[in-house]
């Protein structure tokens, strides 16, 4: 469904948008997700909504199939890029799962302001912004999911958060659809 309005309480997370992510192999070029991010960020520190800026120091303790990643994190892997342009209104989320929402504070956060909508880019679509859209979901906030605004290593899981998951959890939009809305 495409995006239809933005509440006047909306909120911007940006998932991982962080060094030690972008730098890795994507389906889309880093540098234009990035960008569009920041445009968004811009827009709504310019509306005076609240921004949420999102990186991942850890995982969750489970065992998985996949095993444990088989690197170790350079000292800068969690620094937001630069290009977000952080400001010191923005909120910031050091998460240790996949979802922004479990183990933090950002629905208390959100809540506190009276967000009822909240707008999601960044990395990578199929875990880190789909698991914080459906944690946002089941917790009542409407959902909209900028799809130009987000990419992942693997095309294939991409295009089904699209197409498929997340119609189920929201509104999709452009960039410039969004953009046009909060003027």
């Amino acid at each position: 469904m495409p995006l239809t309005k933005l509440d006047t309480t909306s909120a911007l997370i940006v998932i991982d948008l962080q060094k030690g992510i972008v730098g890795l192999p994507t389906v889309h070029p880093a540098g234009e997700i990035v960008g569009r991010a920041a445009q968004l960020a811009r827009a709504f520190r310019e509306q005076g909504l609240p921004v949420v800026l999102v990186n991942v120091s850890g995982r969750a303790p489970g065992r998985t199939d996949a095993g444990i990643p088989k690197f170790s994190f350079p000292a800068d892997w969690t620094e937001l890029v630069p290009e977000l342009d952080q400001s010191p209104g923005d909120h910031i989320v050091t998460k240790q799962r996949w979802g922004a929402f479990l183990g933090t504070s950002l629905d208390d956060y959100l809540r506190q302001r009276g967000v009822t909508q909240v707008v999601l880019a960044g990395v990578a679509t199929s875990v880190g912004v789909e698991s914080t859209a459906r944690s946002a979901y089941d917790l009542g906030y409407n959902v909209t999911l900028v799809v130009d605004a987000m990419t992942d290593r693997d095309a294939d899981a991409h295009r089904h958060s699209v197409e498929k998951i997340f119609p189920r959890l929201g509104e999709t939009a452009a960039t410039g659809d969004v953009l046009k809305l909060l003027k």
